[in-house]
């Protein structure tokens, strides 16, 4: 896919920035600076979210790549997966998101949270009572707003970048591990690694 909006001219300070943050600018940067406000906007609220503290970072992550996952959004997982890799985590279960239904490296944890980020994508939302109530049991109540938030993000972030034709810039090919593709059949569970 190619994008649908040529890429509008960033500040170069921005630019800058960047380039020495992601190694390349980022393509979302780039569409929607055709905007200022709402690029602005965009950028603050991704550091805000950024700086949240009280869900676990690799749940959060995990969910932000269920989300982008199941939507098709390949940059949101490419850059998800290179995140996973500077903040230290797990890059085994990163690379397994697509596919977390087959594979065993999952806790009960974090397929419950991975199960919700894909409920909380699906339209209508398929969150049922159980699924929120053991979370809530297990987070706490501001983890679950947190990671709730962050599942909210990831599909207004996933669905923005699918809509422009925006997609993997390459990001991941620095993790060493290849991310895994997503199942054909997502709902149906195989003991296959």
């Amino acid at each position: 896919m190619t994008l649908r909006i040529p890429k509008a001219e960033l500040p170069t300070e921005l630019r800058e920035t960047t380039i020495e943050q992601f190694g390349a600018v980022p393509e979302p940067f780039e569409v929607t600076a055709h905007n200022p406000k709402v690029a602005q906007d965009a950028t603050e609220m991704g550091g805000k979210i950024g700086q949240w503290d009280m869900a676990d970072e690799s749940l959060k992550t995990f969910a932000h790549m269920a989300v982008a996952a199941q939507v098709g959004c390949s940059w949101c997982l490419d850059i998800n997966y290179f995140q996973a890799l500077n903040k230290n985590l797990d890059l085994t279960k990163a690379s397994q998101v697509p596919r977390w239904r087959e594979s065993e490296v999952f806790t009960p944890l974090e397929r419950d949270v991975l199960e919700y980020a894909e409920a909380m994508t699906s339209t209508p939302t398929t969150v049922t009572d159980e699924l929120y109530a053991s979370l809530l049991d297990r987070l706490g109540p501001a983890a679950m707003v947190e990671l709730t938030a962050v599942v909210g993000f990831a599909n207004m972030s996933t669905r923005n970048n699918t809509a422009h034709g925006i997609t993997s810039q390459g990001f991941s090919d620095a993790c060493g591990i290849p991310l895994a593709a997503r199942s054909e059949n997502p709902g149906v569970v195989s003991t296959a690694i």
